[in-house]
C-alpha cells in the first residue's frame, strides 16, 4: 500500500537546516544547495523554473534564495546558454593625464562602435578602468556580463593585454601593432600618418617643427617614427628640444606652447598627435600674439568633426573612425566565434585646410 502523504527526500527538508547559519560572504548556488539538502543541479533547475523540479520544491528553494538575498547572475546564465549579446567597451583612465571621455576622438569612436554593434544585434557596455590595471577588463567576461571586450588604447601596458589574450579572453584593442603581440589590434597606419603630416610641413618650407605627444604611448611613438622618417627622407636634421612631451589633454598643449615661447625656442610649425591638442595649440598661439599659419603652421591627427569648423580650419591626418568601429566589432565577433583575427592597419590621408 502506498502512503499518498509521503514526500520525496528533497521535499521533507526544512527551509533552513537547524544549526546552520547562512554564510556571511556572497551566497553562491552551492550554498543554497547545501542548506536545502539538495544538489546544485536541483537548485539551478528550480531557479530556472524547470519542469523537472516539482512546483513545491521550486517555491521552497526560491524562498530560501530570497532569504539569503541570492540573485541569479543573468549575464552568466545567458552566456552559458549562448544568449548574451553584450560587448564591453573599455576606455582606460590615466590618473596622470586625466584624459576625459568627452575627448572628441573618444566620442566619435564610441558612436562608431555602437552603430556597428547595433547592426550586428549587440548591446554595448561602456566602462572606464584604471590604465594601470588593464587586467581588470577580464571581469566583464568572467562575470558573464559580456561576450568580449574592446579596449580603446594600449596606453603603456602591452604586457597586461598580452596576459589577457593568453587567458583566451575575446579581446580587440584599438592601437598599434607591437612586437610579440598576442592580441588583435585595429589601428591607423601611424607611421605613414606621421610621415604625411611632417612631410607636408617640410615641403612647404617649415624647418623647426615641434612634435606634441607622449612617445611612451605606442601609437604616438609610431607617429614620431613617421616624423623622423620625413626628416631623413629630405636629409634634414631634427632638434631634440622640439620633441615636446604632451599627454592627450587640451591644457597640456596650451602649456607646451607657453613653455616654448617662454624659453625662446624657435619653431615655425607644430605637429600635434590629436586634433584636440592642435586646436588648443592654435588658441594658445593666438594668445601670445602668433598667427596661424603665417607665423606657425599647425597639423593635427584624427580629423574629428570640429577640425573643419575651428578657425583657421585645421589641416590634419584623417583616420576613418567609421571604418574603425566596424573593424573592431568584426574582429571581436570573429574571435568570439573561434576564428582568427589578424591585426588590421587602416589607411591614413592628409587633409589640407587653412592651418597649414
Amino acid at each position: 500500500m502506498v502512503n499518498k502523504n509521503t514526500e520525496s527526500p528533497e521535499q521533507k527538508q526544512p527551509l533552513v537546516k537547524p544549526g546552520i547559519k547562512p554564510p556571511p560572504s556572497k551566497v553562491q548556488m552551492d550554498d543554497i544547495a547545501r542548506l536545502a539538502g539538495v544538489s546544485v543541479s536541483t537548485v539551478s533547475r528550480a531557479l530556472s523554473h524547470s519542469p523537472l523540479v516539482s512546483a513545491k520544491t521550486q517555491v521552497r528553494i526560491a524562498e530560501l534564495a530570497a532569504s539569503l538575498k541570492y540573485s541569479v547572475n543573468v549575464g552568466a546564465q545567458n552566456l552559458r546558454r549562448g544568449q548574451n549579446r553584450t560587448v564591453a567597451v573599455v576606455i582606460p583612465y590615466d590618473s596622470s593625464s586625466r584624459q576625459h571621455v568627452s575627448d572628441p576622438f573618444f566620442i566619435g569612436m564610441l558612436g562608431s562602435i555602437a552603430d556597428a554593434l547595433t547592426l550586428q544585434g549587440y548591446d554595448m557596455l561602456l566602462s572606464r578602468i584604471d590604465a594601470e590595471r588593464l587586467d581588470l577588463a577580464a571581469q566583464y567576461c568572467d562575470s558573464g556580463r559580456a561576450v568580449g571586450v574592446i579596449v580603446i588604447g594600449q596606453w603603456r601596458h602591452h604586457d597586461q593585454l598580452n596576459e589577457l589574450a593568453a587567458r583566451h579572453l575575446p579581446l580587440v584593442v584599438w592601437g598599434a601593432e607591437l612586437p610579440k603581440q598576442m592580441y588583435c589590434t585595429v589601428g591607423s597606419d601611424n607611421v605613414e600618418g606621421g610621415s604625411l603630416a611632417t612631410g607636408h610641413l617640410l615641403k612647404t618650407g617649415r624647418r623647426r617643427i615641434a612634435f606634441f605627444g607622449d612617445t611612451q604611448m605606442p601609437e604616438v611613438a609610431q607617429r614620431f617614427e613617421g616624423y623622423e622618417r620625413a626628416h631623413a627622407a629630405l636629409g634634414l636634421p631634427m632638434s631634440e628640444e622640439l620633441n615636446v612631451v604632451v599627454p592627450f589633454v587640451a591644457e597640456a598643449a596650451r602649456e607646451a606652447v607657453k613653455s616654448l615661447v617662454a624659453k625662446k625656442i624657435a619653431f615655425d610649425a607644430i605637429f600635434a598627435c590629436s586634433d584636440l591638442l592642435a586646436i588648443t595649440a592654435i588658441g594658445a598661439l593666438r594668445d601670445v600674439g602668433l598667427s596661424v599659419p603665417n607665423d606657425i603652421a599647425v597639423i593635427g591627427y584624427d580629423d574629428v568633426d570640429m577640425a573643419s569648423y575651428c578657425h583657421p580650419a585645421l589641416t590634419t591626418i584623417h583616420q576613418s573612425i567609421e571604418v574603425a568601429g566596424r573593424a573592431l566589432v568584426d574582429a571581436l565577433l570573429a574571435i568570439q566565434r573561434g576564428d582568427e583575427a589578424l591585426p588590421n592597419h587602416l589607411p591614413t590621408r592628409l587633409v589640407i585646410r587653412a592651418s597649414a
